[in-house]
């Protein structure tokens, strides 16, 4: 037995095999094949220099609001996650009377989003798991056919009492963002909402629906509005989403995110007074970055184990490995492009800030603790008014690895917001 190459593209994803085919997903155009696609070749590929277009059959193209996710088969059937305006949805690929490939939904709960938990090829059965920010999650298994519920996570608040709901907000280029806001039903649009906006957008990572007891409990049954937006720089709609907003295109992210922040306040959800925003590891540079920009939006940052000196971030472990979504600010052109949106390097001593709360930790392996520390002090010396709280352990988590430890952070970030958004 010896390796051998396949001719398939070198940044392909999701390789199965099945029925005598190999499935694979592209992250780039390939051939005459959309990036974001799910295709399939045959196995008899194997040992050849290339393919011929004619060999490869389509299960998925990718679509505006659609893409691809996820795929993995059982013994008899293969089945996709597909991304459907910032939640995955399942569904079972086949084949129809002409041989063409169909796809048909395995479930059809609103609002909730989906995983494969576990499947096996020689097994007919597979594992999902569902979850919604209403609902708790779940572990459901499809077998014959069938769906069942195996286990529920226990419920922590009255779901009933709050509901989830899509907006789109467009931003400076004019691209349409989703966001979704969670919220009690009997509120009213009246900008007097105590709401916190978190996103992410970065790393190819998708926000999709989650499950939180905390949030319920300490955010929403104490009339607060929980809001995560979907901005570019995630793969909520593909590899093109996130592609957008990488290098000399990292400002989009941060466009999106203060344009959902406008649209919250232009729908009367909220206002700036009352207007919060989170953010950890990229999402903590997301924030620090919009503070810097626009500090007139929002009344509380809770910038978590952040980047924050960007001209700088390649010198700290592990950040040189990060030059492919930033770019090497020691390159003439990355430098002046980062300096532009780097936090540290645009603190003003005249801009009116937020009290911004920098959390950070000594156990943190990934984004040094250092950027904090300094953007904390750089802010005190300009006379900002500023919160900081770094643990001794937790990891790139932060808060600690006891459950005291964590609940006790937890305390100190909703004091904060309560403090800085219900007066």
């Amino acid at each position: 037995m010896r390796l051998q190459k396949l001719p398939l593209p070198s940044d392909c994803d999701e390789a199965h095999f099945f029925n005598n085919r190999i499935f694979f997903s592209l992250r780039t155009d390939w051939k005459k094949f959309k990036s974001g696609s799910l295709v399939s070749a045959p196995i008899s590929i194997i040992g050849r220099a290339d393919i011929d277009e004619s060999e490869v059959e389509v299960i998925f193209a990718p679509k505006p609001t659609v893409s691809f996710a996820g795929a993995a088969n059982t013994k008899e059937d293969v089945y996709v996650v597909l991304s459907e305006n910032a939640r995955h949805e399942v569904y079972q690929a086949f084949r129809d009377a002409k041989g063409e490939w169909k796809l048909e939904k395995v479930f059809n709960t609103s609002g909730s989003s989906y995983f494969i938990n576990a499947a096996d090829d020689g097994s007919s059965a597979i594992l999902f798991q569902e979850e919604s920010y209403l609902q708790p999650r779940r572990l459901m298994l499809r077998e014959n056919g069938v769906n069942s519920e195996i286990k529920k996570m226990k419920s922590y608040f009255l779901e009933s009492d709050f509901v989830s709901e899509q907006f789109w907000a467009t931003s400076k280029d004019g691209v349409k963002i989703p966001y979704t806001v969670t919220r009690a039903k009997n509120i009213k649009y009246d900008g007097t909402n105590p709401t916190l906006l978190y996103s992410y957008g970065g790393f190819s990572i998708s926000l999709t629906p989650n499950y939180s007891p905390v949030m319920g409990k300490l955010w929403l049954e104490k009339g607060g509005v929980h809001v995560v937006a979907n901005i570019r720089g995630g793969a909520e709609f593909g590899p093109s989403w996130h592609m957008a907003a990488i290098k000399e295109n990292k400002q989009k992210s941060y466009d999106d995110f203060m344009a959902v922040a406008e649209d919250l306040i232009a729908r009367k959800i909220t206002s700036p007074k009352h207007l919060g925003i989170q953010g950890g590891s990229n999402g903590g540079l997301l924030v620090g970055a919009v503070t810097m920009q626009r500090p007139d939006l929002f009344s509380a940052v809770l910038c978590q184990i952040p980047l924050l000196d960007m001209i700088r971030y390649t010198k700290l472990p592990p950040g040189a490995s990060w030059a492919a979504e930033y770019g090497d600010p020691d390159e003439p052109k990355f430098y002046d492009i980062i300096s532009k949106y780097s936090p540290y390097q645009n603190i003003s001593r005249s801009k009116k800030y937020p009290k911004i709360f920098f959390q950070t930790t000594q156990a943190d392996d990934r984004v040094h603790p250092g950027h904090a520390r300094k953007m904390t002090a750089r802010m005190k010396e300009f006379g900002h008014e500023v919160l900081f709280f770094e643990s001794t352990d937790g990891g790139h988590g932060g808060g600690g690895v006891k459950p005291e430890d964590q609940a006790r952070t937890m305390a100190y970030l909703y004091v904060y917001l309560y403090q800085q958004l219900t007066r």
